[in-house]
């Protein structure tokens, strides 16, 4: 069988300490409005139902560990806001798991940010509209090096956080999540298949602002990983 163009490379994602070998990204979910105080301050509040969105796996910029990325200012927005999460990628697939189950379904973590058009997401909330054009574009979905999950030491005290230009803008644990990891995957794969390849990311702590060209931007989750990025 032929093509009628050369189908695009598959993106993927550098596993720490494993030069040889790269996750395969097939899906980004991301959960909305996972944690209490970033919940409040987009309007809400308490243990709402857990809600799923999606971006294209194309939307993926890897950075190496050690490295600085660059991330290109998106066009049409004039409010590009971070949001940075503890990435779960998905080494076993499976539908309607169980949250006892839902570990042993992991392959490891990264540390990821979901960059948004905030501006064209707030617009097209309020005309009722799809909101795919704040969430899914270029560049969107900046990751640092996976880290298998049995090299990971993480719990409910377990820090995240994001720094610009050396002054922190998010920070919180993995504790104040309203729905765990697990909790998350059981959600989840009631709704998708999940299959190898697949990343979660699973939320952000309060704090979301702002950035603009020339901002450094770090992120990190403790045992897990750490990202920087320019945004150019």
């Amino acid at each position: 069988m032929s093509y009628v163009f050369m189908p695009p490379a598959v993106p993927s994602v550098a596993v720490h300490g494993r030069a040889d070998a790269r996750f395969a990204v097939r899906r980004i979910y991301c959960v909305g409005r996972n944690y209490v105080q970033h919940a409040q301050e987009m309007g809400f509040s308490g243990r709402e139902p857990p809600f799923f969105f999606l971006k294209p796996a194309d939307a993926l910029l890897p950075v190496g560990e050690g490295e600085v990325g660059t991330m290109h200012y998106p066009s049409l927005t004039h409010d590009l806001q971070h949001e940075v999460e503890l990435v779960v990628a998905i080494g076993a697939g499976g539908r309607e798991i169980a949250a006892r189950d839902a570990l042993s379904h992991v392959f490891g973590y990264g540390v990821g940010l979901d960059m948004t058009r905030r501006d064209l997401q707030g617009e097209a909330k309020k005309q009722g509209r799809p909101w795919c054009i704040g969430k899914g574009f270029e560049e969107s979905a900046p990751i640092g090096e996976l880290r298998p999950a049995a090299d990971c030491r993480i719990d409910a005290d377990t820090e995240i956080r994001l720094d610009v230009n050396g002054r922190t803008r998010q920070r919180g644990t993995l504790g104040e999540l309203i729905w765990s990891v697990p909790e998350v995957i059981e959600h989840l794969s009631r709704a998708w298949t999940l299959a190898p390849g697949d990343l979660i990311y699973t939320g952000t702590p309060a704090g979301v602002a702002a950035v603009v060209p020339g901002d450094l931007l770090a992120a990190s989750v403790a045992g897990v990983g750490r990202l920087e990025l320019r945004l150019v």
